[in-house]
């Protein structure tokens, strides 16, 4: 699946601190000055993008055949 900027994406109301390593930052940054966006809108797709990939992809083979460890609860 190809990342596309969506520059209609949804305002965010929530602020939260995150930290970046020096690379990934200034990746982030030009992206966001060449596609002239905001960097917050940037992380968001980003963040929205990778959501959307984890949840369509499925376990590596070395969790498949794992089971579920049992707990306390588990009777």
């Amino acid at each position: 699946m190809k990342f596309e900027i969506d520059k209609d994406f949804v305002n965010a109301n929530i602020s939260r601190t995150i930290r970046f390593s020096e690379t990934i930052f200034q990746d982030l940054l030009e992206i966001s000055e060449r596609e002239e966006i905001s960097f917050n809108l940037l992380v968001l797709q980003c963040c929205r993008f990778a959501i959307n990939n984890f949840k369509n992809s499925e376990p590596p083979e070395d969790q498949k055949s794992k089971k579920p460890k049992k707990t306390k609860t588990d009777n």
